[in-house]
């Protein structure tokens, strides 16, 4: 079975538009703007790194998509 894909990013981002229309209903998406527990989540995958989406795929982070 496939790993979970993880989306961390916010509402009105285009790149984090992007990522999840490519990814699709494959992806969990988790807002940061709505959840501090979860923005502070995402920080430390992202060692502090305040750009979105932070994409968790396979055990791998990779932060940014499409141009980013």
């Amino acid at each position: 079975m496939a790993e979970e894909i993880i989306i961390y990013g916010k509402e009105g981002c285009p790149y984090t538009e992007k990522a999840l229309s490519a990814y699709g209903k494959r992806a969990k998406y988790i807002d940061v703007q709505s959840d501090s527990e979860k923005l502070k989540e995402m920080l430390k995958l992202s060692d502090g790194v305040r750009k979105v989406p932070v994409i968790v795929e396979e055990g791998k982070v990779k932060i940014g998509y499409g141009g980013t």
